[in-house]
Parts: C-alpha cells; structure tokens; sequence
C-alpha cells in the first residue's frame, strides 16, 4: 500500500519500519509534498524520504533537477548476484566526476567538472526505497536544458509521461521514513485505521510560495532536535498536504498529565487566518493553559476534523478526555461524536457570547434584549429558571422568529451553564460573566501572520509559556502562602495546592463571610438539604441576597452545591464549606481535594498513568516513565546554573548505577 494513501479515516495498514535503521525513540510521520507543477517550489531530496519504487525514487530525482537546472545520470547501481534484483544505487548531476582521457572527444568541449551532487539509496526492509546520503551542492552554473536525464526513465513512466508532454506537469510522489512509536508494538487495531486518504476530498492547504519547504524544515528539523516528537501529514489523492498535525514532547507529556479536559480551538480557521491553525488546549496544576498538539487543515468539513481528532488520539496513546470543549459547529460535532462518543462534549460559552453582537446587534431593543440574555445565562440556578427568564426574552422583545436565538435554545444542554453541572471543567468552563477561554497563541498569531511567521513565534510561545510553568512549579514547592483567615481548610489546603489554585480556593474560603443563615430545610435518608443565604455582588456596590441548596451525607462524606463550582473549578465553593463548618467538619474530604491542582502531581501522575497502563507492553511502560520522570529533571535543571550541575551530577550517577547492574549480572555469569 503507497504512503500516499495515508489517512486517520479509513482502513488500511501503516507498515513498520526497520528500527535498525531509524532512531527508536522517533514518532510516525508521513509527508508527501507537490511536485514539479509549473510554479510550484518542490522540497528538496533529504535524508530519510522513501519511495515505493526505484523508478519513484527516479523520477522524483529527475524532476528535482528539472525544477533547479541540472541533468542526472546513474553512477552506480547495486543487484542481488542471484536474482539480479536492483537493490541500491547512487544518481549524480551529470556534470560528477571527469572524463577518462582516452573516452574524451577532443572535438567536444568537456562538460564535468567534479560535481558532488548527489542522492544514494537503497531499499529496506519496508520494500521501498530509501534516501541514505544526499549532497546537495553543486560546483557549477544551474539553469541549462534538463533533457537528457528524461531520456532514462522507464518504460512504465515513460507511458505515464505521454499523456502529458511536459514533465514539470508530473506528480511525483515524496515520502518521509515512517517512524514507529517506542511505546507501540506498530500493529495495533487503532493504528490500521490510519491508512487511505478518501478520494471525495481533493482539497488541500491553502499554502504561499515558500511555506511547504518551510513546514518540511521544521517538522524534520524539530524531529531531529525532539526524541518525542510526533506528527502526521494527511494527503489528498493528487499528492497535496491536506492536513497536518504535530506534537513535541512536552505537549506529549502534557497529553498524560492534563489530558481529562481539552479545548478543541479552531477560531482560526472559522475566521479564515492565514494560518489555518486548531490547537488542543488543556489547563495544567497552576490553571495555566497548556497545548497538547496542533494542526493545519484545509477545511472545515467532517473528514478533516475527524482526521486531526484522531491524528490527536493517536498521539497520545490513552483514553478518550472526559470532556472535550470547542465552538458550537453542526460539522464539528459530528467529527467529535464519531472519534470521542463516550467523552462529554460542550460548547464554548465565551465564543457563543462573542456572536451576540454579530447575530443580534441590529435589532431595536439589543441593549436590553442582550442584558436579558446574560441574566439568564449566568444567573439561572435550575433549569426552570432558565426557560423563565428565555421565554419572557422571546415573547417580551418579539423575537421569537429570530433563526440564531431559536437553534440557540435548541442547542442548549451543551452550552448552558445550568445543563452543564454534572459535566467535569476543573476551571476550563467559562461560565461566569467576563470569564474566556483564550487562544493558546493569542498575540503571537493574528489574522495576516504567514505560516512562515507563525512557526518561529510557534516556539517562542511554546517558551514562554513553558518558562512561567517553571517559575510556578518553583514557587509553589519553595514558599507558602499567606493565610487570610483562621479557617481550618484554608490551612489544610495551603500545603497541598500550588499557589495559583490555592488562592483560587482562598477567595472560597474568604468569602464564606458573605454567606450567612445556613438552614436545614429537608432531610431524606442519610442526605440532608441546606440552604445557605449569600450576598452576591451582582454590580459595583450593588449585592443581592440569594438561596443556595446544599446536598450533603455525611456518612458518604458528600457534599454539593447547586452552583456547581467544584464540578466547572475543581474546589468546593463558599457554600459547601459552608455547610461542612455547619456541621462541625474541620477537614475538607479527601475526594474534594483533586489531585491535578497537587504541587507533586506530576510525580504523582507518572506512577498513577503506569498502572493504570494495560494495553502497552511492560517495556513500553517503563519506557514512557523513565521518559517523563526524565524529562522533569530536564527541564528542572535548566532553570539556573546551580540546577543545572544538580541535575547532571544526578543522572550521570542513576547511569552508573544502571552500568552497575550490567557489570554485576556479567560477573555472575
């Protein structure tokens, strides 16, 4: 089966690679890029592309030369002595090397002039050939006439050739070496499914001169440089990129560690970008947004959507998140429901905001239609309050035949913050008024910025963001808090959340003061109903009392609120805490106190994601542990000097230690 047919959404198989000849620690990657087109720029050979065929490998060489001034000959060729089956050869500019005297036509002026160019290939254990050695350098003028070199093709292409006369119109066909992931064996059911790229979609990135050579670069570039890097290239049936998705290492390791709630961004392909962008998006320990991978697409139909969600699934190696947040889009949310059915899928109710003004700033009465609108949105407790406060909207400014507010309100059990309080946020849920979910790369991406661009700013932004990870991480584990109260889950709280998430809780926690008159209202089996009385701030010096219902069974030691803050924020709200100083609780339970907000976590989650881990072999187990407890050092040591010496001297003596086993086991034998 070619590479060309590679795809997320249909069947097919994904040959292995031979490991004797790639790294192991490299990630599957496909690219096959367009081709001699009149106009078009054409990727240059590189080591690592495979070709199905000799006369692929060829003809691609050949057009290469065709589009940057040069001919080619075969300077060598290797067969099997048995079988006389071609198994390597060296093609050159037919300007290497120089003429033996006595072969020289002294009528003729020469033409070599020891030119180095040149690609050496063979074929591996996938059948296809490989691209070993590559010189691209040339020691004389480009540009001449490219017609000798065509002479050589093969009869097969050559029929190809006759149907269209000029050989810059032929596709060829380039492939970067597929590399199988160290965690997977490389057959699994899963990976089968990402083989053929379906002919109904023949569209393909929108890309200026330069930018293909340029993704080329940096995706090779950055798989070189990233023992974990990992992407995915998607192609249309004429050979163009249709779309594409990466993850580097420590989105990778992100995926384990903050991969339960994701934000599926795809603002900047709805609102035409130049740079078709869709990230993932995920909220780390210090509720810090964290990008778990990103892709290119070429639309915004199903089968590139699906594509991109399961390159994502792919990548991480684990289960489907439990809840998946993106823009309210029909297309989208069938590309979610057919790759994750089990994981909760809920619409951004920032970016529905947003769309007020767009949909309904030219009626009459938008202020106060608008004011309506946020007034049941965010204030609404129940379900019926909601319907109430929407159906005197409708009725009250007549716009009942309004086509947004009306599939709105159909849409409601996805976007609506009273619907959505059994669904799990931990702080990604946006449904406080002023509350927003914002671009992982917002001002490092706008509406112009060339891919070119973007790709430089693409790391700059994945290091400033990592850099305020570390600065958090070191703040959290080497001071404490100050405490505001005497509150006894203040205190408990301050050792164990790290600063930003503690002080989040500590807002909680001071304003238990506005609550007041906790009662019993109803009591039915061991669950009993309270009602706590608080003064919200609704505007600047204006508060309004209202009932909060509190569930609680302290035999279970449960505890909901009906504002639901511990389900959309991770931690108990005033309410709840409350109640449990009501009854006399000192200690917060242990199942309110989520473990993602931990100063430790991480350590935490590599050990808890091991055992959990039953689909991958022992050894790929230890090898994704090692890698992350690894990568903590790593990035740990490289805050200062003085980290930096720790860390070495440390892992320089955990390999002696490992040498140590090797030398013991061999005595014994």
């Amino acid at each position: 089966m070619s590479m060309e047919e590679m795809s997320l959404h249909t069947e097919g198989i994904i040959e292995e690679v031979s490991s004797a000849t790639l790294p192991t620690n490299g990630q599957t990657g496909v690219l096959e890029d367009n081709t001699c087109e009149g106009g078009n720029e054409f990727v240059a050979p590189a080591i690592g592309m495979e070709f199905e065929s000799y006369d692929d490998a060829y003809n691609y060489y050949n057009c290469y030369a065709t589009e940057v001034g040069f001919t080619v000959r075969v300077k060598n060729s290797w067969f099997k002595r048995n079988t006389r089956e071609k198994y390597g050869a060296v093609l050159c500019c037919s300007c290497q090397g120089f003429k033996r005297l006595k072969d020289g036509n002294h009528l003729r002026k020469e033409t070599r002039t020891g030119c180095r160019a040149m690609v050496r290939m063979r074929i591996v254990d996938s059948k296809r050939w490989r691209v070993l050695d590559v010189n691209l350098k040339h020691n004389h003028l480009l540009g001449a006439e490219t017609h000798q070199s065509n002479k050589k093709i093969s009869c097969g292409h050559k029929r190809k050739l006759l149907s269209n006369s000029d050989v810059e119109m032929q596709p060829v066909k380039l492939y970067r070496a597929l590399v199988i992931d160290a965690g997977s064996d490389g057959n699994s059911n899963y990976s089968q499914k990402l083989a053929k790229t379906p002919s109904d979609q023949p569209n393909k990135l929108n890309l200026r001169k330069g930018d293909t050579q340029a993704m080329y670069n940096y995706l090779c570039r950055v798989q070189l440089t990233n023992p974990n890097f990992f992407y995915l290239v998607d192609l249309n049936d004429e050979g163009g990129v249709r779309n594409v998705f990466w993850a580097d290492a420590r989105s990778r390791a992100a995926n384990v560690y903050f991969g339960d709630v994701i934000f599926f961004d795809t603002n900047c392909l709805s609102s035409k970008y130049e740079v078709p962008l869709v990230s993932f998006v995920g909220m780390n320990h210090h509720g810090q947004s964290v990008l778990l991978g990103c892709g290119l697409l070429a639309s915004e139909t199903i089968e590139s959507y699906t594509w991109v969600l399961k390159a994502w699934l792919c990548c991480t190696s684990g289960p489907s998140p439990q809840t998946i947040i993106t823009d309210r889009c029909k297309v989208l949310q069938s590309a979610v429901a057919d790759v994750f059915p089990k994981s909760q899928h809920r619409f951004c109710l920032s970016h529905i905001m947003r769309k007020v003004p767009e949909n309904l700033g030219g009626l009459r009465s938008y202020d106060t239609i608008r004011k309506a609108l946020l007034k049941g949105v965010y204030e609404a407790l129940k379900p019926y309050d909601f319907e109430a406060a929407w159906r005197f909207m409708v009725q009250h400014f007549g716009v009942s035949d309004n086509e947004w507010l009306r599939s709105l309100y159909e849409d409601r059990a996805q976007w609506a913050p009273v619907y959505l309080k059994d669904t799990f946020f931990v702080g990604m849920a946006a449904v406080r008024l002023g509350e927003t979910l914002n671009p992982f790369f917002d001002k490092y991406l706008h509406k112009q910025t060339p891919l070119k661009e973007f790709l430089d700013k693409y790391e700059l932004a994945l290091q400033k963001k990592h850099k305020e990870e570390v600065v958090a991480d070191t703040e959290s584990r080497n001071s404490s808090p100050e405490l505001k109260t005497r509150c006894s889950f203040e205190l408990q709280l301050s050792k164990v959340y790290t600063r930003a998430i503690f002080k989040r809780f500590q807002l909680e926690v001071e304003e238990m003061y506005s609550c007041f008159s906790t009662t019993q209202i109803h009591v039915e089996g061991s669950i009993t109903i309270f009602s706590v009385k608080e003064r919200v701030l609704l505007e600047v010096n204006r508060r309004e009392i209202r009932d909060f219902e509190v569930l609680y069974n302290p035999a279970a030691s449960e505890v909901r609120c009906i504002c639901s803050c511990f389900n959309f924020y991770g931690y108990l709200c005033r309410h709840a805490l409350s109640v449990l100083n009501f009854n006399g609780v000192e200690e917060i339970p242990e199942r309110y106190i989520l473990s993602r907000w931990r100063k430790d976590y991480k350590r935490l989650c590599i050990h808890d994601h091991q055992a959990e881990s039953s689909d991958t072999s022992e050894q790929a187990q230890w090898f994704n542990q090692l890698y992350r407890s690894a990568l903590q050092v790593v990035e740990e040591g490289a805050i200062s000097l003085d980290h930096y010496k720790i860390a070495l001297r440390a892992l320089e003596e955990s390999l002696d230690r490992v040498h140590g086993i090797e030398d013991k086991v061999a005595s014994l034998e």
